[in-house]
């Protein structure tokens, strides 16, 4: 006999840290280890009739995270902090999640996403690090940080992003606005830099194009005006290569709805995002 299916009666929110350099990306696939599938698996352990996923950023192979958000419907109850720990037991060191909202049914964080941020991680050495180049691009050439932050100024602002995707992005709707671009110096190790990129939205490899034309534009590969040129254009080649995804750090992805009132663990205005020790 067919066990009945439990109808749903709420639905869990995650916040989802990852490494995601041992899987092919998050979404779920049934012959290849993704972020998605591990997740889901480790779901079912506390709740076997979660069926699907809903996440706002389907990062690729390699691309790690620190806020992905993961919504899916539950039919027990279980409280914030019952997700958090009872995931973490189910879930390999690679995975981890942060924090856990309950919210009503279908609840989807897709319709709601208002900005992503992402960081992109440069190592500036001539030889290899196995500590910071398994999450970084290592660069082994001299970089002009001046010029990359000027060309990047050009990203900011509503553009046809048509140019800055690859091939297998088939979306008729290319116009993106990038509210924010940094190229810095962190100050920790003299060797890092980080470029972080803020937007509505983003293209396949989109992040990675742009690091890597002003990467091109910092070695002197190419000539400053690459951003504007590609607009214009419309034209791949007129931009630089494709950062490798290693480097690639899913950051924040920033909500724009009323969920005040919910219950949440750890509760935010206790326990810091970043720094604080949980209990």
């Amino acid at each position: 006999m067919t066990p009945s299916i439990q109808p749903a009666i709420n639905a869990v929110l995650l916040t989802l840290a990852y490494v995601g350099t041992d899987f092919h990306g998050f979404a779920v696939q049934a012959n290849a280890h993704t972020v998605g599938g591990a997740l889901l698996d480790a779901i079912r352990h506390l709740d076997p009739s979660v069926r699907n996923l809903r996440v706002v950023s389907r990062t690729d192979t390699g691309v790690h995270a620190r806020g992905q958000l993961v919504a899916f419907d539950v039919a027990k109850t279980i409280s914030p902090r019952g997700w958090v720990l009872g995931l973490a037991r189910h879930l390999p060191d690679s995975i981890a999640p942060r924090s856990a909202q309950i919210l009503p049914v279908r609840f989807d964080p897709r319709g709601y996403a208002k900005r992503k941020w992402y960081r992109y991680t440069l190592l500036r050495d001539c030889r290899r690090d196995p500590i910071l180049g398994a999450m970084s691009w290592r660069v082994g050439y001299p970089l002009n940080l001046a010029l990359a932050s000027d060309e990047a100024r050009t990203l900011i602002g509503s553009h046809d992003f048509a140019a800055f995707r690859s091939a297998a992005d088939d979306r008729t709707t290319t116009v993106r606005t990038i509210t924010d671009v940094s190229v810095t110096e962190p100050g920790h190790d003299p060797r890092v830099v980080y470029v972080d990129v803020r937007g509505d939205g983003f293209l396949h490899n989109m992040v990675r194009i742009i690091v890597g034309t002003l990467v091109d534009v910092a070695r002197g590969r190419l000539a400053p005006g690459a951003m504007a040129r590609a607009f214009a254009s419309l034209d791949r080649r007129d931009l630089g290569v494709t950062a490798p995804a290693k480097g690639l750090c899913l950051q924040r992805v920033t909500l724009e709805c009323d969920v005040e009132g919910s219950a949440i663990w750890p509760d935010p205005g206790v326990w810091p995002s970043d720094g604080a020790k949980r209990p």
